[in-house]
C-alpha cells in the first residue's frame, strides 16, 4: 500500500507581507523526487461564516460589494478570526452581531472547508445559528459597507439555482443545510 506523503519544503521566502496580502514563495520537493522551484502560498487567517436563522425561519443575508468580481452579491455574513478571538464560534458570533445586529440562537459547525487548498493555507469554518433575534445594532468596520436582509427560503432556493450567490463556500454551506433538512 502506498502511504501518502507531504512535500518537503527545501527554501521558503516571503514576497509580500501585507494585512491582507501575504505571499509565500517556496521551494518544494515532491514525494516522487520532482522538485517545484517556485510554489506560491497566500496566506491568510481562518475565516468563518454564519448561515443564521431567525424563529421566524428567515434566512439572513447580507449585501457587499465585492472589488475582485465587481460585484454586489448576497453573501451569508462572517469575516476572519482576530488574535482577540477565542475559538472560530466565537469570531463568528461576533461577526454576526457586527454585521447584523443579530445574535443568540442555537449554534453548530456545519462546515469546516478550504476555499483553494492548492494556494491558500487557512481554514474557513461554516456555523449554523438557528433561531438568532434582532439583539443589537450593526457595528461595521471602516472598510465595510454591508446591508442585512432577510429573506424566505423560496428567495435563497432562487438565489442558489439562479447561481447568484457567487461565495463558493457559503453557495456549499446554503445546499448542504437545504438538503440535510429536506428544503429543496
Amino acid at each position: 500500500m502506498n502511504k501518502e506523503k507531504q512535500a518537503t519544503v527545501l527554501s521558503s521566502r516571503y514576497i509580500s507581507q501585507k494585512p491582507w496580502l501575504t505571499i509565500r514563495e517556496d521551494k518544494i520537493r515532491l514525494s516522487n523526487g520532482a522538485e517545484i522551484p517556485e510554489y506560491y502560498v497566500l496566506e491568510y487567517p481562518d475565516w468563518v461564516n454564519v448561515l443564521a436563522v431567525t424563529k421566524d425561519k428567515k434566512f439572513l443575508m447580507i449585501r457587499q460589494y465585492r472589488h475582485g468580481t465587481g460585484t454586489i452579491n448576497y453573501e451569508l455574513c462572517g469575516g476572519c478570526v482576530d488574535d482577540d478571538d477565542s475559538s472560530p464560534m466565537a469570531a463568528a458570533q461576533r461577526e454576526l452581531m457586527e454585521e447584523t445586529g443579530y445574535g443568540k440562537g442555537k449554534w453548530r459547525l456545519n462546515l469546516k472547508l478550504s476555499a483553494n487548498p492548492s494556494t491558500s493555507n487557512n481554514w474557513t469554518y461554516n456555523f449554523i445559528a438557528e433561531d438568532v433575534e434582532l439583539i443589537g445594532e450593526q457595528h461595521l468596520d471602516g472598510g465595510e459597507d454591508i446591508s442585512s436582509h432577510l429573506l424566505s427560503l423560496e428567495e435563497v432556493k432562487a438565489l442558489l439555482k439562479n447561481n447568484e450567490i457567487i461565495q463558493s463556500v457559503h453557495a456549499c454551506a446554503l445546499w448542504k443545510y437545504l438538503a440535510e433538512n429536506n428544503l429543496l
